[in-house]
Parts: C-alpha cells; structure tokens; sequence
C-alpha cells in the first residue's frame, strides 16, 4: 500500500486548484499558495516547471502513487500502439482502486485504497488486496458483505459531487462492471488534466 506523504490537501493549495473536486478544499477559502512565500506574486514558469506541474497534479490526483509506480505506466502507455497520453489515462483509470473510486464505493482515492488493502474488495468473486492491480473489461469489482455495512462506503454513495462514469456500470450498490477502457475527455475529472505534457516531461 502506497503511505500517503503529505497533507491530503496540500497538492490543491499548491497547484491553486481544487483538484480533487471536494467542498473541504482549502482552496475554496485561500487560493494562495502554503508556506510563508505562499502569497507572493508567481513569476513566469518554465516550459520544465509547466510540465513538472502537470505530472505532479495528475499524480496527486491518483492518490500521490509512487514515483515508481507511475513511471511503469508512461513507460508501458509509450509501449502500446495510439496516443501515449490517452495510453497513459486508460492505465491509470483501469488501477482497482481508482474503479473503487469510480463506483463510489469510496469518499476518497485513499480510502478506496485501504478499502482494497484490507481485503474488502473482489474481482470476479476472488478477494483482492493489491491496489495498484489492472482491472480488464468485463471485469466484475464488488465489495465485500462487512464493507458494504461501513460508513464511509454509506457516506460515499451519497455524495452528490461525484456521479458514476458511464464505462463503470452498476449492479445494484455494491457491485459494478469495467466495460471499456475511457479516453481523456470521458473521466470526470474535476481541473483540466494535461497528460501530454507528462509524456514530454518523461521524455526529456
């Protein structure tokens, strides 16, 4: 399980974005940056330091995974035939815990995580607790029965902030299906995500 290393929060106050979509951002309250340097007036950000921002705002958002962990997927989205930095989002969109996410089975990324960590979650009615697993089309994420009573799964399912995408289709409320792998433009995300940029960061 990747160990969170900063305040959840933190990522959106330093990129000035709510990048998580959630109503307890700080940003909603200060849009400047943290630290005491925090209000000082930006200069202009190099072509490295825009790409820089890029990949740390997208890593951020899939649960500040670790640097390993999210080099191995631009490394294999370069590998497959298309578009890198669509390669790249369908990777990280088919992470069990980003589905996790997807089906609002979870308020946070991180708690999908330890959801899954914990063994509460099952691909295909086996007990999975591995993260960062790629889930294929067709298959069936469900949780399981103790998880399905838990509060914050209860809580998450009434969140009006998030809808379910349409690659994630529900049966019933505690269980859903992968269907297709999505492209940029069809994950609810809640800033503008630029994964071409990333792709130019790691190619350098």
């Amino acid at each position: 399980m990747t160990k969170r290393t900063s305040a959840k929060y933190k990522l959106d106050r330093r990129m000035g974005e709510n990048v998580f979509g959630r109503p307890k951002s700080p940003v909603n309250r200060r849009e400047y940056g943290p630290g005491q340097h925090g209000q000082r007036r930006k200069g202009k950000i190099s072509d490295y330091g825009i790409q820089l921002r890029a990949k740390q705002k997208l890593k951020g958002y899939y649960g500040d995974i670790t640097e390993k962990q999210f080099k191995k997927n631009y490394v294999d989205a370069t590998r497959m035939k298309g578009d890198a930095s669509q390669n790249l989002i369908g990777l990280l969109e088919r992470r069990l815990d980003m589905v996790v996410y997807r089906a609002k089975f979870a308020p946070t990324i991180w708690a999908a995580r330890q959801l899954v960590s914990h063994g509460h979650v099952r691909v295909n009615g086996v007990k999975c607790n591995i993260a960062s697993r790629k889930v294929d089309l067709g298959d069936v994420v469900e949780l399981g029965p103790k998880a399905q009573e838990m509060a914050l799964v209860i809580e998450a399912q009434s969140l009006a902030e998030r809808e379910i995408p349409d690659y994630v289709v529900p049966d019933g409320t505690a269980k859903i299906t992968f269907t297709r792998v999505p492209k940029l433009d069809e994950v609810p995300y809640p800033v503008r995500m630029e994964p071409n940029l990333v792709i130019e960061f790691y190619s350098r």
